[in-house]
C-alpha cells in the first residue's frame, strides 16, 4: 500500500538542530529507536537515539526547560522529529500487519484499526514537520518521572489530558506540564497528555523524510 503525501516531502535538514545542543539538561528516551514501543520493533528512520527539532521549537523548549529547572524538574523527551517513513510504517502496520504482540502494553482496550479512528495514530503526523515533541517531567528530588496517571503511548481514554479517572495529584502534574508548554508557545492535543506542537511552526506545509541522526545534520 502506498501512502500519498498531499504536501511537500523533503530530505533537507538545514532548519533542524540536535535538541541536546539547545537543552543540555534534557533526558532522552527515544522510544522509536528502541523496541519498546507499540509496534515492538525499531522504527524506520530512527538511526540514533537522539531528539531533533526545528530551531524554533528547540528555542521554545529551552525556555520550558529553564522554567521547570527552577522548580526542580527536568524535561524527559520520548520523541521529537519523526521521519515521514516512520509514519508510513505505522500506517502499514495498522492496516496490513496482523502482529499485536505489544497490545497488552500500549492499546489493551482497543483494536488496531481504532488507533486511527480515535486519533492516536495519524496518517500524517505533526512530528514529521519537525516542531512537535512528546515529553514528560522528571523530578530531580525523587529521581523519577512525575506520575501522570498513564504511561507514554498508552492509547486509552486514560491518556486524554482532561481524563478525570486519575488522582488529583496526577491531574495536577498533567496540568503543570500543559501550562508551561502553552506558556512557551506550544499547543496540546485532546487525546495525549504528552504531545505538544509549536503553535507558530516554521514548516506548516512540509513533511520531512531525513533520518533521525546527528550525523545527517552535519551533511
Amino acid at each position: 500500500m502506498a501512502v500519498n503525501y498531499k504536501k511537500e516531502v523533503t530530505m533537507d535538514p538545514s532548519g533542524f538542530v540536535l535538541l541536546s545542543d539547545y537543552v543540555p539538561q534534557i533526558i532522552q528516551e527515544i522510544r522509536y529507536f528502541s523496541t519498546y514501543n507499540f509496534i515492538g520493533d525499531r522504527i524506520d528512520g530512527y538511526e540514533e537515539p537522539c531528539a531533533l527539532l526545528t530551531k524554533e521549537a528547540a528555542r521554545a523548549l529551552k525556555s520550558v526547560s529553564s522554567e521547570m529547572i527552577v522548580q526542580g524538574y527536568r524535561l524527559k523527551v520520548f520523541d521529537a522529529y519523526r521521519p515521514a517513513c516512520a509514519v508510513k510504517q505505522f500506517v502499514l502496520w495498522g492496516i496490513e500487519d496482523q502482529d499485536i504482540r505489544m497490545k497488552q502494553y500500549f492499546y489493551p482496550e482497543l483494536e488496531k484499526q481504532e488507533l486511527f479512528l480515535k486519533g492516536y495514530i495519524a496518517k500524517q503526523s505533526s512530528h514529521s514537520r519537525g516542531s512537535a515533541v512528546d515529553l514528560t517531567l522528571f523530578d530531580m528530588k525523587t529521581g523519577k518521572e512525575l506520575d501522570m496517571g498513564s504511561p507514554f503511548d498508552l492509547f486509552s481514554e486514560a491518556s486524554h489530558p482532561d481524563y478525570k479517572g486519575i488522582t488529583d495529584e496526577q491531574y495536577e502534574n498533567r496540568m503543570m506540564l500543559q501550562k508551561v508548554m502553552i506558556r512557551n508557545g506550544f499547543k496540546p492535543i485532546d487525546c495525549e497528555w504528552w504531545h505538544f506542537a509549536l503553535e507558530n511552526e516554521p514548516y506548516p506545509e512540509t513533511y520531512f523524510e531525513f533520518p533521525v541522526s546527528s550525523d545527517y545534520l552535519k551533511k
